[in-house]
């Protein structure tokens, strides 16, 4: 028997708030009370893969398929499930969202094909229910976007109050250390007021930003609060198609070789830069967390999947455009190739799928979305937003941060291990005649002086989210993550270096740097992460080629949009040179900060 009903509710506010609230299927799932259920994937021998959800509700277990849902972003969804055991037969939902400006609109329909009477008696009931639910739900998003809260549902969850004196004390604990910035108290309010959706992977960038607070200091926070026992952390493998986790681990040393994911059907290997995720969650004597499921597919899952759409063999669908200006991938949900696109607002290419093959190869009518399955297999069309890294804090970005190797040295690969990491940025540091200095000050004192340049140039290098890798002779090895960032640490090491002497006029020390940026690999040498590859032994052959005062850079690294940036208020001398252990000559590009600050002042 069929039990369906349509309802049609308002919303005071645009359709990207109220897409925020209905597309977000595992938060209003946990705020509306229902259970977590588990999920199984099997390959099928078309390349599909079959979801298989389970649950037992009241003494009576229930399963069934979870085929993919389909939607577009602020404008409509579609899921079901198809029952293998239990009253049901077969649920769909249903959403149709309205653009009115200021305001919208949302159609939901709901539908049940029951497979008994207990079936038809329970869907009878869920519908009689759900406006009530829904409406509920939409009130309380109502109030918390007018307050301007950042989080759409509410949690019911209320700390012990041991567990809450646990966590001030050690608030205060990380109070005392240098990377609490002030934002102890929010990160346990965070915790106990979170819904528990929120707290399995938690993303220090993604709370900095909602916090209003700097990525770095948050980064900090979090590291900190896995020391003191606050958080826990872990290392998550995300597959470099559905971004979800496929492997975890506690320690770096122990990532895994090669990685399955089931629901893509691919194998693939851990790459620092992109898919090697360092997470956290609360410690379970602050607030126990119990993973599971509140829905498995849908766009508030994948929310940098913005369109999704299933066709079976011979089928087409035009579907409305609702997209942001940028760079995205197009690709089938089962196994394939990928097409990556730049889309500027006109018109979008039509998209056309054959068995495992993606391509793009005409271009629609502005504002429609048009799909064609030329093949003879079901095939799901997925439209994805490039930028999905930037709330991810990859190995890449944590493995450069000084306080990551103050906290955690332990962290290292497995020797022998090595991980590919591409884009860092390399700077090599040398004192200018240290050799006089021990010959003019005595071994004792030169020694002082050698590291408390090391004290301040360390500074300086965190300040600009930088590490030490190493200290090689009297010098510094240090890596950033961005090329801008390594410039403008390397200037204020040289103007720190001009205030320097002046502290201690006998020393005369100056140093030279060279910075170049490219791809490496991570390895681990004598108990601590490093880097090598030509990237390295550039920038290291580079700083060789400097005087006292000189920043050495080669082109390439100045060919960076946001170095030029910084270059432009700088005299830049170019010259070309061959490099020991180079074939080719190399053109580097030198400034001296100092002189150029002195000339402006």
């Amino acid at each position: 028997m069929n039990i369906a009903r349509i309802y049609r509710f308002d919303f005071d506010h645009p359709v990207d708030k109220l897409w925020a609230v209905v597309s977000d299927t595992p938060r209003w799932g946990e705020a509306s009370g229902f259970p977590k259920y588990q999920v199984s994937e099997q390959l099928q021998q078309d390349g599909t893969v079959k979801v298989i959800g389970t649950i037992e509700i009241a003494g009576i277990a229930i399963a069934w398929e979870e085929p993919p849902a389909n939607w577009i972003a602020e404008r409509w969804f579609e899921q079901q499930r198809i029952f293998t055991r239990g009253p049901m037969q077969r649920m769909i939902t249903r959403g149709t969202l309205e653009d009115r400006q200021a305001h919208s609109g949302l159609e939901l329909e709901l539908s049940f094909d029951t497979r008994n009477l207990i079936g038809t008696l329970l869907a009878k009931r869920l519908v009689a229910a759900f406006e009530d639910k829904v409406r509920a739900l939409l009130d309380i998003a109502d109030q918390l976007i007018r307050a301007e809260q950042p989080a759409l549902f509410k949690s019911g969850y209320q700390p012990s109050p041991s567990a809450q004196q646990r966590a001030e004390r050690l608030a205060d604990a990380i109070a005392e250390t240098p990377y609490e910035h002030g934002l102890a108290k929010k990160l346990i309010s965070h915790i106990n007021e979170g819904q528990e959706v929120d707290l399995w992977t938690m993303r220090p960038i993604a709370l900095a930003r909602r916090w209003g607070a700097s990525s770095s200091d948050t980064i900090e926070l979090f590291l900190q609060s896995v020391r003191t026992g606050l958080l826990e952390s872990r290392w998550d493998i995300l597959c470099p198609r559905c971004r979800i986790s496929k492997a975890v681990t506690n320690n770096i040393g122990e990532l895994p070789n090669g990685v399955h994911c089931d629901a893509c059907n691919i194998d693939f290997k851990s790459d620092f830069a992109s898919n090697v995720e360092l997470s956290f969650s609360p410690s379970p004597s602050i607030r126990p967390v119990e993973y599971g499921f509140y829905c498995r597919s849908g766009p508030g899952v994948t929310p940098h999947i913005k369109g999704q759409c299933s066709l079976q063999p011979g089928a087409s669908r035009s579907l409305p455009l609702v997209l942001q200006h940028g760079d995205y991938r197009v690709r089938t949900l089962e196994a394939g190739n990928e097409v990556k696109l730049t889309w500027d607002g006109g018109a979008f290419p039509e998209i056309r799928v054959c068995e495992d093959s993606v391509e793009i190869d005409s271009t629609e009518p502005a504002g429609v979305i048009r799909m064609v399955n030329v093949g003879k297999l079901r095939r799901t069309v997925v439209i994805e937003d490039q930028n999905w890294l930037r709330d991810v804090l990859t190995a890449a970005h944590v493995t450069t941060l000084q306080a990551f190797r103050d906290l955690f040295s332990d962290q290292v690969l497995r020797p022998g291990d090595e991980v590919s990491i591409r884009n860092i940025t390399f700077a090599f540091t040398d004192l200018v005649g240290s050799s006089d200095l021990f010959t003019r000050l005595g071994d004792a004192e030169a020694y002082h002086l050698v590291r408390e340049h090391f004290a301040e140039l360390g500074e300086i290098v965190r300040r600009h989210q930088g590490n030490i890798v190493k200290t090689v002779g009297d010098g510094i090895h240090a890596a950033f993550l961005a090329p801008d960032d390594g410039l403008r640490a390397s200037i204020e090491m040289q103007r720190a270096m001009h205030a320097f002497k002046r502290r201690f006029a006998s020393a005369n020390l100056s140093i030279r740097i060279g910075l170049h940026a490219g791809n490496s690999i991570a390895v681990t040498l004598n108990g601590r992460l490093d880097y090598y590859g030509e990237a390295v032994n550039l920038a290291a052959r580079l700083e060789g080629q400097g005087e006292a005062g000189e920043i050495i850079m080669s082109k390439a690294f100045t060919s960076d949009p946001a170095v030029g940036g910084i270059l432009s208020r700088y005299e830049v001398q170019e010259r070309r040179l061959t490099l020991k252990g180079f074939a080719e000559a190399v053109t580097i590009c030198k400034i001296k900060p100092q002189q150029e600050h002195e000339r402006n002042s």
